[in-house]
């Protein structure tokens, strides 16, 4: 386990401007000059008319996984929105914490104990009670996602990402890892159509982008997740997304999974493997230009790192970029290609 001690303060000026300079060229411009009249208001509106209510809560994952291996389980908590909790699968082993455990299981050789306390529906504000209740059961690592309500409720960015790193913070101090999966892209979502769809996907990476920067500063880790699942989503929505049109599917959180696992690996000091370096995108930058280039390059691991023995430099906080090679689901499904049921085994 890190040093929860030695984390420093969070820049928020410095993550706010970081997340400005992720906004999109055209379609963040076109979206601002419509911001305020009444189009994006009807297309809210329509968007939640269009997405259905939740029908019943998720399969629950709690328990045990590899309970016949050797060893001391590995506590695991799982963190967040719906998109932590599972919702849009029907069967335990289609959640995210299910696969999560499996894999970790499977790669530590080892019993792992999971408790889901995520909750649908909520904010960054809501996580306070959750790791209440996470640090009742002594975890080892934490995987955290949530952001996508704050969007759709237009949470303040400086709001929301105080209460991510309030509860990092927390983590960390009682000797747990954490990992944060940052915002999605909410542009991939059908019912958003433009351009509310151009104005979210803008909110998804701002918010992104900041909570890489502040995640980093309070001592986790980050993986982005926006580009991972948007081009994969908008291009087989019937297999990526659930029946709501909103939440991933089993297969969408098997591909989101499978980004986590790697970084959730290294955090336990137990990871090693690395997809192919992405020219430009590997190595060790300040911490902002490492969240920018996150942001634009999803499935990028983002976590602290030193330069001659010194944790800043000019920039800020040192990072380190790596490019994770994606466990249990084998080579990642591009847009248009059937996904193997067999390479979703290692996960599910």
């Amino acid at each position: 386990m890190g040093d929860a001690g030695s984390v420093a303060p969070v820049d928020w000026q410095r993550a706010r401007r970081i997340a400005r300079l992720t906004a999109i060229g055209t379609g963040a411009t076109v979206a601002a000059t419509v911001a305020t009249g009444g189009v994006l208001l009807g297309q809210a509106r329509q968007a939640r008319r269009t997405i259905p209510m939740a029908e019943a809560p998720p399969p629950r994952c709690d328990g045990v996984y590899g309970a016949k291996l050797p060893g001391p389980p590995v506590t695991m908590v799982i963190l967040g929105d719906s998109s932590a909790a599972g919702y849009g699968v029907h069967r335990r082993r289609e959640t995210p914490g299910s696969l999560l455990a499996t894999g970790l299981s499977r790669r530590l050789h080892r019993p792992v104990r999971l408790h889901r306390f995520a909750v649908v529906g909520a904010l960054s504000a809501g996580l306070k009670p959750q790791v209440e209740s996470a640090l009742e059961v002594e975890p080892d690592i934490a995987v955290i996602l949530v952001g996508g309500n704050d969007v759709t409720n237009r949470t303040p960015l400086s709001v929301a990402v105080r209460y991510l790193v309030a509860a990092v913070r927390t983590l960390r101090a009682a000797g747990c890892e954490v990992v944060v999966g940052t915002c999605p892209d909410l542009g991939a979502i059908r019912p958003i159509q433009p351009p509310l769809r151009w104005l979210a996907r803008r909110w998804s990476r701002q918010l992104a982008a900041a909570q890489t920067v502040a995640v980093v500063e309070a001592g986790g880790w980050t993986v982005s997740l926006g580009d991972l699942l948007g081009p994969r989503f908008a291009a087989e929505p019937a297999r990526m997304f659930a029946w709501d049109r909103f939440h991933p599917s089993a297969e969408g959180y098997a591909v989101a999974a499978a980004a986590l696992l790697p970084t959730v690996l290294s955090a336990l000091g137990a990871g090693q493997e690395r997809r192919p370096p992405l020219a430009g995108v590997e190595g060790v930058r300040s911490l902002p230009e490492a969240a920018q280039e996150a942001a634009r390059h999803a499935g990028t691991e983002v976590s602290a790192a030193q330069v001659r023995g010194r944790e800043r430099g000019p920039g800020g906080r040192w990072a380190q970029l790596r490019r994770r090679a994606f466990f249990g689901v084998g080579a990642v499904p591009q847009p248009g290609a059937a996904a193997d049921p067999a390479q979703l085994e290692g996960l599910a």
